[in-house]
């Protein structure tokens, strides 16, 4: 269920702000339906109306809040997309700061919901949302280096979990560490790889 489609959607948005408040308290193994009902307002049995897990309160909140990022990725795209197709290759990167930036500073504006979905990755299938986020700047450069269309999927898994780790440690770490030193770090690590690929070749 999108957030925006729902008729119960000035209800589900104060359960979603109390369920955020208490996730400041406590994790969300200790949190009941009854206490998210509490602080939002609302009856128990309107929350099982949208919802029949404080699970899928949770995914949902995760999906609206990548939806809205991608929606502006998909915009910045564009004229990236229009950019790797006609730079010279050495000047072609994996990751760069125009990308990494927006999104890290997205992700210390909602580290406590990241946090959480971090630690529920497996559950939420966090992996195949960061895929789908970053298909949009690793697969147009993997197909202008032609890599074979069947080891995409293998170099883009490997990059992601890659960057995953680097922000579930920073995530740790409360974002105390400035973006622009994460963002380094990041595409200090890809071009590392990055080279090592064309020694190898």
């Amino acid at each position: 269920m999108k957030k925006s489609e729902s008729k119960y959607f000035n209800t589900a948005l104060r359960m979603d702000q109390a369920f955020l408040e208490l996730l400041e308290k406590k994790d969300m193994e200790y949190i009941t339906v009854k206490e998210i009902c509490e602080a939002a307002g609302v009856n128990r049995s309107t929350f099982y109306l949208p919802y029949e897990t404080i699970g899928d309160l949770l995914a949902e909140n995760i999906q609206y809040m990548n939806e809205q990022f991608l929606e502006h990725m998909k915009l910045r795209s564009e004229d990236f997309i229009s950019k790797i197709q006609q730079c010279p290759l050495d000047e072609l990167y994996l990751v760069t700061p125009e990308f990494l930036r927006p999104y890290l500073a997205y992700i210390a504006q909602n580290k406590r919901l990241f946090r959480i979905a971090l630690k529920n990755s497996g559950s939420l299938g966090l992996d195949k949302t960061y895929s789908r986020m970053m298909e949009h700047v690793f697969i147009p450069i993997l197909e202008r280096f032609q890599i074979a269309e069947a080891d995409r999927s293998y170099i883009l898994t490997f990059y992601i979990h890659g960057l995953m780790a680097i922000i579930s440690e920073w995530l740790k770490n409360d974002c105390t560490d400035s973006i622009g030193h994460v963002s380094a770090v990041m595409e200090q690590c890809v071009m590392r790889e990055r080279g090592k690929q064309e020694k190898s070749k």
